[in-house]
């Protein structure tokens, strides 16, 4: 009998909350959390607006002394750890301490850090440069801080394969387990890179939304208008277990995860294929996996840029895998309210899929107002809906044409 994987913690940080139930209920009221960048002076910039984490004290969660050494994405990544752990009621304890790995991805790290010790190099030569300056922004460290503070010996690693990196770390952590080389996986992914150089290099791609004037209603998945993404920045982090580990334990679960799909585009750096292939196979083979048909998935929580290429492929790529399911088939993209955290993004939207399973309720896509004809499906506009859901798919492309696409089930005894 294969063996089952559940998910038993869900620690969220996010432009609209910090902690995982505070997130969850801004994102079932639609709320934005995409405002006017702070973090630096955006005047001369095309895009002026960003989803950034408000009110985080990391003293809550990480020593001063310790706190030179790490970028902003692994202050995000320990903090959204923490939260998952507490919500999993887990302390990882020495006799199962080497049968607990963490799988953190991100797709840029530490550009925040990259960044001030460029400056401080410019500005006064290489002994200005800090000794922490490596450890705070290699992709790695996320994963390496939590399992230092949490002394999880397993299995350890960081995907960074772009808005794919954390939507790849938890289906590797879930084969990990799968493969019986941990009873335990701490995983997800975290991204903080709202600074000058990475929204001036998006937006030097004209892949971000310069509706500046209106930050709320700027990031508009699926809808005619949509004209580009927005940066977002937080971290979502999912705990699964071995589903008889966790039955010892006492553990709360809070959904199954059944299947992970994989692909390449092979076709271009950025661009996905016009037949949406790569985004189409991902999906089939986290179905395949699994064992189910297409018209048993209940709920895609989308990729959903709010970009025009990705939104018309992503849908096509749906109705040519699900046919007229599609058209039954509830889609929403959360990245309307939290931006596009790039790496981090499927950590977080796994989480929120799991969260639409734990309540029977379906996030919605806010700013949803004029429909596209290459759009054409039923993408749970501007409210959350109550719904009976018992498969839900997650997606997450990447740049490059890597996909990522995990499949998570209602669970039952």
């Amino acid at each position: 009998m294969a063996k089952r994987i559940v998910v038993t913690g869900v620690g969220l940080v996010s432009a609209v909350g910090i902690g995982t139930e505070e997130t969850w209920k801004a994102i079932l009221a639609g709320q934005s959390g995409i405002s006017r960048i702070t973090r630096f002076d955006a005047t001369e910039f095309a895009c002026k607006i960003a989803a950034e984490v408000k009110g985080f004290d990391p003293f809550q969660f990480i020593e001063k002394k310790e706190l030179k050494k790490m970028g902003m994405f692994i202050q995000y990544a320990l903090a959204a750890a923490e939260f998952a752990l507490q919500h999993a009621n887990l302390r990882i304890t020495p006799d199962f301490a080497e049968r607990t790995g963490v799988f953190l991805g991100s797709g840029i790290g530490g550009f925040d850090v990259i960044e001030r010790e460029h400056t401080a190099l410019m500005q006064g030569g290489p002994r200005k440069i800090s000794p922490f300056f490596i450890v705070g922004s290699i992709v790695n460290l996320a994963a390496g801080h939590v399992s230092i503070r949490h002394g999880a010996k397993g299995p350890n690693s960081a995907p960074c394969t772009a808005c794919s990196s954390s939507a790849h770390a938890v289906g590797d952590a879930f084969k990990v387990i799968a493969r019986c080389d941990a009873d335990v996986m701490i995983c997800g992914g975290s991204e903080a890179a709202i600074t000058p150089m990475s929204v001036g290099g998006f937006a030097a791609m004209r892949a971000l939304s310069t509706r500046n004037d209106e930050p709320a209603r700027a990031c508009r998945p699926f809808d005619k208008e949509r004209d580009g993404f927005i940066i977002g920045e937080g971290a979502g982090v999912l705990i699964l277990e071995d589903l008889e580990f966790a039955r010892r334990r006492g553990a709360p679960i809070l959904a199954e995860i059944v299947g992970y799909g994989m692909s390449g585009d092979a076709f271009h750096i950025t661009q996905p294929s016009e037949d949406a292939d790569g985004a189409y196979r991902a999906m089939r083979n986290a179905l395949a996996d699994a064992k189910i048909n297409p018209e048993q998935v209940d709920y895609i929580n989308a990729h959903g840029t709010s970009t025009p290429f990705n939104d018309k492929l992503e849908t096509l790529a749906i109705k040519r895998l699900f046919g007229e399911h599609a058209y039954k088939l509830p889609v929403s993209s959360t990245k309307s309210m939290t931006g596009h955290l790039l790496g981090g993004a499927g950590g977080l939207e796994a989480g929120f899929s799991v969260l639409a399973l734990r309540d029977q309720i379906l996030p919605p896509t806010i700013n949803y107002e004029i429909p596209d004809p290459d759009c054409d499906l039923d993408y749970v506009p501007n409210q959350a809906r109550p719904a009976r859901v018992e498969y839900v798919l997650s997606n997450s492309f990447g740049f490059g044409g890597t996909n990522a696409t995990l499949l998570f089930k209602r669970y039952t005894e």
